[in-house]
C-alpha cells in the first residue's frame, strides 16, 4: 500500500552527512537539516512509497 506508514523516525551521529547521501541518491527532500525549537536538530525526506521519514541528530 502507497504510503502506508504514519511516519519513520531515525537517528544519526552525523545528520549532515546522511542529508547529503540522501539528497545525492535522488530522495524527495521534505526539510533540509534544521534546528528544531523544541531543541531537535533534523531533517526529513518521503521514500518511493510516500511515507515521511524523519532523521534526527543524536547528540
Amino acid at each position: 500500500a502507497k504510503g502506508t506508514y504514519a511516519g519513520i523516525l531515525l537517528a544519526t551521529s552525523d545528520l549532515d552527512g546522511a542529508f547529503d547521501r540522501l539528497q545525492a541518491g535522488d530522495a524527495e527532500i521534505v526539510q533540509e537539516p534544521t534546528e528544531q525549537p523544541y531543541g531537535i536538530r533534523d531533517c526529513a525526506v518521503r521514500d518511493p512509497a510516500g511515507n515521511l521519514i524523519r532523521i534526527q541528530e543524536l547528540r
